[in-house]
């Protein structure tokens, strides 16, 4: 009998409030070291927190987009444990009162859909960070403080790429809520994976937990290897122990790093400087109302449009992706004829596979103009593409520029036919290729007239003028 995988995920997610969770210091990365911090985000004698209210409010929209239960009465403890990087030798954290409990995510793999029940999501302070070099270790505190939640769910993940599908689905509800960033490389979306095996029937073996995997690459590697060594212990009659382990992403190997503390060991109490929070159903509907529409719901509405499900989850998979679309589409209502050129045109203008850090340099409104003037027919592909490179950046207006410049298509059939005509006979063998069924002449026919109109001629009009003078010949 083949040993079964359970797999439970603890995602710290660092919410995108401007300042700190207990304090008034800058909640940005990057900087010199040690600038956003202060007494009490560094835990100076005397210094008293101040619970930051967004985070709060960021906490618990996440915590219904996700379909959780918010507890209206909730607590702050202080989880004790001594590192350098954890100036006051404790963090505040939740324990019996969190934020957030239940809810869940659906996810699909392999075409098999399955939900994913989440245990919890709670709010707490992020840790500073150690900076190892040959001459020792360093300490930069400017992240210490700084607001997240982690999102904890039940043990329900039972293989690598269910891990990989439900990190995809969290980090996509995370963004369209628009409550973290979730740069994975600025370390604002972290993973704790713990990870046992057992046979079927049979209770949940001994788990060990990788800490702070920081890519999703490297959480579908680490659960595998980790699930092989396991196996491989047990097999050979051997005990897993219950233990931290380190994932090292050259070797592609864990490693371990201690043995792994229970609740107990963190000695929670109530924070005695924190007051318990209390949240009025008014705050929470408050709250509800203003959450957008979720990748879902939008893929629903897409489909709806006569999308295929491949194109509404390519716009989705990013919110500002969607939002840009749907901003397109109320001044350019052709959702097909705009969703090619999005997921076309613009994405190789982004020339990133996520659009994660994607700036689209150009408005809606521009888009939407420039998209209309080639659906009418006002111009035709080659300068619509030019003309995308040419206002990509800028505030400049496609139509003003078509105006100025003469770059309006050429349907002129009469003008057209002339054209054709010449350049028909002048090409006695390109002709006699074509009447043979050769039809990849026609594309030289196209753009010897493209030449002569410097690119303006109506290419549509072009091959229907061009059929009717071969079958005159």
């Amino acid at each position: 009998m083949s040993w079964k995988v359970v797999i439970g995920l603890e995602v710290h997610s660092e919410l995108s409030t401007n300042s700190k969770c207990f304090c008034s210091c800058k909640n940005k990365f990057g900087g010199e070291p040690n600038t956003n911090c202060c007494p009490v985000c560094t835990g100076m004698p005397g210094a008293l927190p101040v619970l930051n209210q967004k985070a709060v409010e960021y906490a618990i929209r996440m915590g219904l987009a996700v379909g959780c239960k918010i507890n209206q009465y909730s607590v702050f403890e202080r989880k004790n444990y001594y590192y350098p990087d954890l100036p006051k030798a404790y963090q505040i954290s939740q324990l019996e009162f969190p934020l957030c409990v239940g809810g869940g995510l659906e996810i699909e793999v392999d075409g098999k859909k399955k939900f994913i029940n989440l245990d919890r999501i709670h709010l707490e302070e992020d840790a500073g960070k150690l900076i190892h070099d040959v001459s020792g270790t360093l300490v930069d505190y400017n992240r210490g403080g700084v607001p997240l939640i982690e999102i904890v769910s039940k043990p329900d993940i039972s293989s690598a790429e269910e891990a990989v599908a439900y990190l995809e689905k969290l980090r996509s509800t995370l963004l369209y809520v628009g409550v973290s960033d979730c740069k994975m490389q600025e370390g604002s979306l972290r993973c704790d994976v713990n990870l046992s095996l057992h046979k079927e029937g049979e209770p949940f073996g001994t788990r060990t937990e990788m800490k702070n995997l920081n890519s999703f690459r490297a959480v579908l590697r680490a659960i595998k290897y980790e699930a092989k060594r396991q196996a491989e212990v047990l097999d050979k009659g051997g005990k897993i122990i219950q233990e931290t382990r380190r994932w090292d992403d050259e070797e592609g190997k864990t490693y371990s790093m201690r043995t792994k503390e229970d609740s107990q060991d963190y000695r929670y109490f109530p924070d005695p400087d924190l007051i318990p929070i209390k949240i009025t159903d008014e705050y929470i509907n408050k709250i509800k109302a203003d959450l957008p529409k979720l990748a879902n719901e939008r893929i629903e509405d897409y489909m709806n449009m006569g999308l295929s499900l491949k194109d509404a989850e390519l716009l989705t998979n990013q919110r500002k992706i969607s939002d840009y679309f749907d901003e397109i589409i109320k001044q350019f209502n052709q959702p097909k004829f705009v969703c090619n050129w999005i997921c076309g045109e613009v994405f190789k203008k982004l020339n990133t596979e996520t659009y994660e850090d994607a700036n689209i340099e150009l408005s809606a409104k521009q888009m939407a103009n420039l998209l209309q003037l080639y659906h009418s027919g006002t111009i035709n592909q080659a300068v619509a593409r030019q003309l995308l490179d040419e206002i990509w950046g800028t505030d400049l207006i496609p139509e003003n520029i078509v105006k100025e410049k003469g770059l309006a298509q050429i349907s002129d059939e009469k003008g057209l036919e002339e054209i054709l005509t010449k350049i028909v006979n002048e090409n006695p063998k390109a002709v006699a290729e074509l009447k043979a069924g050769n039809q990849k002449t026609m594309a030289f026919f196209i753009g010897q007239t493209m030449k002569a109109t410097n690119g303006k001629a109506n290419p549509k009009l072009v091959g229907e003028i061009l059929n009717k003078i071969i079958k005159e010949c």
